[in-house]
């Protein structure tokens, strides 16, 4: 049987600066739809989703409760998202699938995904999470406290935190056994949780993955012929915001690349997802495809979204 890789944006089940949980349920009640038709027991579903406004949320909370609970590393509110957005879509999913009267398992795995202590990006902040921090003032009371802030496209800042490149997802395995038994997997939410070998054993650091470039670790391990990329634009656009913008329908191996080369896709936005593209093609899948939530249905069967093909 084929398989799909769907990577569902944070950003889009839960738009950033929103607080209402009934927004992203749903959201997700109605992606699970979507994804109930995808897996129609001709392929092996694995979804996947980032956790960048939830960990903000989390990392929030946390400053907000210092010396009145113990404080929590990252890696741990990686796993809590991991938990927190896999119940909701592994229970919209469950609900979907019995209004059908199909039986179909749904299992989400608390993944955790190798990176290198040496990578540079523990010196070099780059992930966005959280809310957008709208005030100068409120920005001054955050650096107080030590946090990374980095200016975001649509005004004010974003906490930034280290996003290291995934090497490795640690339970591919149990995620193949699970396909194999016929259920839709729920795995590497937030792009996995950051742990580094020593010897034959992990450690957690603190950081968060890029949930894309996970994806196409995680498609390129299991096999996958398609990753598709949901976010919160329909397509691709090349001089994104200029005079000139321009959608982009496809785009080969080489022509993405190119791209990239030239600037034209940012590190914090769609920089990581057209890497993440070339990535996933390069390592032996069919195409990948970046495209709205909204627009779905339509990215998975091939009639919207920008399509990245050897």
């Amino acid at each position: 049987m084929r398989s799909l890789v769907v990577a569902l944006g944070g950003n889009a089940l839960l738009p950033p600066g929103e607080v209402d949980l009934g927004a992203m349920h749903r959201r997700v009640r109605e992606t699970a739809k979507v994804l109930a038709d995808a897996a129609d027991g001709s392929v092996h579903l694995v979804v996947t989703h980032g956790n960048g406004p939830q960990v903000g949320h989390l990392l929030a909370a946390t400053e907000e409760a210092r010396g009145r609970a113990p404080a929590a590393t990252l890696d741990v509110l990686v796993a809590e998202t991991q938990a927190q957005i896999g119940y909701i879509l592994q229970r919209e999913l469950r609900n979907e699938f019995a209004l059908r009267g199909r039986a179909t398992g749904v299992a989400t795995i608390v993944t955790q995904v190798v990176v290198d202590p040496k990578d540079p990006a523990f010196h070099e902040p780059s992930k966005p999470v959280g809310p957008i921090i709208a005030t100068e003032t409120e920005a001054m009371l955050k650096r107080a406290r030590g946090w990374r802030l980095a200016p975001d496209p649509r005004g004010g800042w974003r906490r930034v935190v280290p996003s290291p490149r995934p090497l490795a997802v640690i339970e591919v395995p149990e995620i193949r056994a699970l396909l194999h038994g016929g259920h839709v997997v729920i795995a590497a939410g937030g792009g996995g949780v950051p742990v580094v070998r020593h010897g034959t054993s992990l450690e957690g650091v603190e950081a968060v993955i890029d949930k894309d470039l996970a994806s196409a670790v995680l498609g390129r391990e299991l096999g996958a012929e398609r990753l598709v990329m949901a976010t919160d634009v329909d397509r691709v656009a090349l001089d994104f915001n200029k005079p000139t913008q321009r959608f982009v329908d496809a785009m080969s191996v080489a022509e993405a690349r190119a791209h990239l080369k030239d600037g034209q896709f940012p590190p914090g936005s769609m920089g990581p997802k057209v890497e993440a593209a070339v990535e996933f093609v390069e390592g032996g899948g069919k195409e990948a495809v970046i495209a709205s939530l909204a627009k779905l249905r339509d990215a998975i069967a091939g009639t919207a979204g920008t399509r990245v093909t050897a």
